[in-house]
């Protein structure tokens, strides 16, 4: 398993431990949802902290190995989006892609100054996913949230908060350590109280997703098969400019 499991209190935390870059998987998006489930049913625990180890947080999915995360990826990843208790993540360095969405999926973001944080699918010839087409604009508004998928922008930790992508910048050593806080000062409260005022501001959120994810994997499906995709993939791993032909 590429996840570490502990608690803190009330808080259970999950740390993605897949370095250098983090990539999920099929697997790990499975195993990150099944944690935050087993959450779910401790009655101990009243927040979660979604946390990585090392410099990056997520950097998405590695294309480069080939279609790793699968088409029934969003069924997992889904998952993640209907889990009952508050979700802080802790993003202490690079979001990109799927990674971004990972990260969107939490009810908060703590964030660093060397964060950065990018939905870069047509950077390499493919569509939005991870429901990005809807926490996006839900988060920092539809322009900002068209500005960062047209385009596939770099945004520092400083952006995320001005954007409202994220909630508090802090030095990097001390990330982890204020998602903590949060949750635990979330934990702090009536626990009924709080599932149900989560519930109600997440209303109808999970199904959003689900509509969105469901058109994202279409749209995903067909640009698997372009040649732009393709040297997309290509050109991010050779680290340069990408030659697209729209075909």
């Amino acid at each position: 398993m590429d996840i570490v499991i502990s608690r803190e209190g009330r808080v259970g935390i999950i740390e993605l431990d897949r370095p250098p870059s983090n990539f999920f998987d099929l697997a790990l998006i499975r195993d990150i949802a099944d944690a935050l489930e087993s959450f779910d049913r401790d009655d101990r625990l009243r927040a979660s902290v979604l946390a990585a180890r090392g410099k990056v947080f997520c950097a998405g999915a590695n294309f480069t190995q080939g279609p790793s995360s699968g088409p029934n990826i969003y069924d997992e990843a889904l998952r993640i989006f209907s889990v009952r208790k508050p979700i802080v993540a802790a993003v202490q360095g690079p979001a990109i892609g799927g990674g971004l969405g990972l990260a969107m999926a939490a009810d908060f973001r703590m964030t660093c100054p060397e964060a950065r944080f990018s939905a870069n699918f047509v950077r390499i010839g493919f569509h939005p996913g991870f429901g990005l087409t809807v926490t996006l604009p839900e988060a920092a508004g539809a322009a900002q949230a068209a500005l960062m998928l047209y385009t596939g922008r770099r945004f520092t930790g400083e952006d995320a908060v001005r954007m409202g992508l994220a909630q508090q910048l802090v030095p990097l050593d001390e990330v982890r350590a204020a998602a903590l806080a949060l949750a635990a000062e979330i934990a702090e409260c009536a626990p009924l109280g709080l599932a149900a005022t989560r519930a109600t501001m997440r209303r109808g959120l999970a199904e959003r997703v689900a509509a969105a994810m469901a058109h994202e994997r279409t749209e995903q499906m067909a640009l698997r098969d372009t040649e732009d995709f393709r040297e997309g993939v290509q050109a991010s791993a050779e680290r340069r400019a990408a030659n697209f032909a729209g075909r």
